[in-house]
């Protein structure tokens, strides 16, 4: 039994009103999304996924050795048409009983989060989310169970929609400690200074 880890990239970020994609808008002088695959490779979980979609090939050559990248087919119909690409493509790994599911756009999400939703779903947990300040955010861990539920999502309409009443319950998984993060949102050029500013402040 193992956990897959995906970071989710594919999508047009238009909120920040740049021409380029939202991954590849430079934080410390690095891609947003370079920040969030820092923090699975961090990791042990494998494999790990970056799913692209607006110009996929220049967030693909932001992919360190040891990531896959998978291009989302019908991207442009929200996020759940890359959860999809992402399930799909971890779907034929046998060893793998989970996906946990982060966002390029939260590039100060730490490994440790994702480690301790990996932690959850040894102890059985099927379905789990990260909260920070007991506020539910990313990332997400799906187990096997639950990927028929999220192949039926459509929009922008994400893995946290599951959390509603899931069969199963959700593990709420508390990451409020040194090395979790923060699952600060990088939606405007607002945000973007805001974040540049708490990073200089480390």
């Amino acid at each position: 039994m193992s956990v897959a880890a995906a970071v989710l990239a594919a999508g047009l970020g238009s909120r920040l009103e740049s021409d380029e994609p939202k991954p590849l808008v430079l934080l410390g002088g690095r891609p947003l999304v370079a920040w969030a695959l820092d923090a699975v490779m961090a990791t042990d979980l494998r494999p790990a996924l970056l799913v692209v979609g607006w110009r996929g090939r220049g967030v693909e050559a932001t992919a360190p050795p040891g990531v896959a990248v998978i291009h989302a087919r019908g991207w442009k119909h929200g996020i759940a048409r890359s959860l999809r690409a992402a399930l799909d493509a971890v779907d034929g790994y046998a060893q793998v009983s989970a996906l946990c599911v982060g966002l390029a756009d939260q590039p100060l999400v730490g490994a440790e989060a994702y480690r301790r939703l990996a932690a959850a779903h040894a102890d059985g947990a099927e379905l789990a989310v990260a909260t920070y300040d007991g506020q539910r955010r990313n990332p997400v861990l799906l187990g096997r169970s639950m990927w028929p539920a999220a192949r039926e999502l459509e929009g922008d309409t994400g893995a946290r929609a599951l959390l509603a009443d899931p069969p199963g319950g959700v593990a709420v998984v508390d990451v409020d400690c040194t090395g979790t993060g923060d699952p600060a949102d990088v939606d405007t050029l607002d945000d973007l200074h805001a974040m540049e500013a708490e990073i200089e402040k480390r």
